[in-house]
């Protein structure tokens, strides 16, 4: 029955050029995720509203959840659009809309109507208690109920035809990717900056990602793991260009040179280093982590002060007062939480110290980072050098 879905979107607070803009890249994204499916589909905007038309068969499932998957994306309303042809027909379109959609007719429902076309003869408030008034002789199990109805059929009445609909299906909301700069992501294996890419994604910015290999003494699974998680935040943000870096030889360096007790901060401190100059060649604006006050040593308030320091570019934290719930809830929604609890280390798991530091102290960290002085310019050289590019 459905051929037809109209994209609904916020529009608080875009206006003029911008609202244009934001239209313009919320159309190519739904083209875009339409594109990967089964079937053939034209996406066209008209006067506030963007639709999809699929002009060959489809799987409805698929197309609705490729459709709220994209960001900018308020609501997907399956929709029945049908030729004014004057009111009398109108009624029997609305008759032939509620057949076919509900095979049991025991519900309570509410008509909406929304005339854009003010040439429409009738109020709506009148098209409203005709049109109820069509649907209970016809269905006489239905009921009225104008504050919480079952179904709340909306109409509304367009200068190029009419809209059916009556269901809603939530979007992620948020701006479509692209419309705020970009970004680059520290991914590791674990929950948190997964989320941490999605929420950032979810407000416009394109993301990058970089992620700190430690071969032999991590797995190549370890490093497929993390980019099946970039693939799965992919279907949020769009195509993920992934940085893979060599960070063995920094670690051992670190491990070999550095107090044990500061092994994790001062790691730390060179993955923000790296990360930023990847981010610097690649017109980001900002870094993303997944940190969170207080979760783990190197998250402490002291400790996130002294990784600052080394960047010159701001660090997003989308959820740095979460707690842990609130984080794996989000990982479940979007689908990273499965993968994330793979049993497969990191680097930063193999090489953690036993009683790291909590409150480090920002000389006492640059004085051990002068041990590495004679090397650690040359590995960094190499780390981004020789970083390895995979599209997720």
């Amino acid at each position: 029955m459905f051929q037809s879905f109209l994209i609904k979107y916020a529009e608080i607070g875009i206006k003029g050029k911008n609202r244009y803009l934001f239209e313009d890249a919320l159309l190519s994204h739904i083209h875009h995720a339409l594109k990967r499916l089964d079937g053939q589909f034209t996406v066209t905007k008209e006067s506030g509203r963007i639709y999809a038309h699929a002009g060959a068969p489809f799987d409805y499932d698929e197309v609705t959840e490729a459709l709220t998957c994209v960001f900018g994306v308020a609501a997907v309303c399956p929709l029945k659009r049908v030729e004014d042809l004057g009111f009398e027909a109108l009624k029997k379109q609305v008759v032939e809309y509620i057949e076919e959609t509900y095979p049991d007719k025991s519900f309570t429902f509410k008509v909406n109507t929304r005339r854009v076309n003010k040439q429409y003869p009738g109020s709506s408030e009148q098209i409203n208690r005709d049109l109820g008034e069509v649907i209970l002789e016809t269905f006489p199990q239905t009921k009225v109920d104008v504050h919480q109805p079952d179904v709340l059929l909306n109409v509304e009445i367009r200068p190029k035809g009419v809209n059916l609909y009556s269901r809603v299906i939530p979007g992620p909301g948020g701006m479509p990717v692209g419309t705020n700069g970009r970004a680059m992501l520290l991914l590791s294996g674990g929950i948190d900056s997964p989320v941490a890419g999605y929420m950032i994604a979810k407000r416009g910015v394109t993301i990058e990602a970089v992620y700190f290999h430690a071969p032999p003494y991590t797995s190549e699974r370890a490093k497929q793991k993390v980019v099946d998680l970039a693939r799965e935040v992919s279907r949020y943000s769009g195509p993920i260009k992934l940085h893979v870096v060599n960070f063995t030889d920094i670690q051992l360096a670190i491990y070999d040179k550095c107090p044990h007790e500061e092994l994790t901060i001062i790691m730390r401190r060179y993955m923000m280093r790296i990360a930023e100059e990847l981010a610097v060649k690649d017109n980001c604006q900002g870094l993303i982590t997944g940190e969170s006050i207080g979760q783990v040593a190197s998250q402490t308030v002291h400790s996130l002060a002294v990784t600052n320091e080394v960047c010159a570019l701001p660090v997003f934290r989308p959820v740095i007062g979460f707690d842990k719930q609130d984080i794996v809830d989000i990982a479940l929604k979007i689908g990273t939480y499965e993968t994330s609890i793979e049993p497969y280390e990191d680097c930063c798991t193999i090489f953690v110290a036993k009683h790291p530091v909590t409150k480090p102290v920002l000389e006492k960290i640059r004085k051990s980072e002068r041990n590495l002085e004679e090397q650690i310019d040359g590995m960094l050289k190499e780390a981004v050098e020789t970083a390895e590019v995979v599209w997720c």
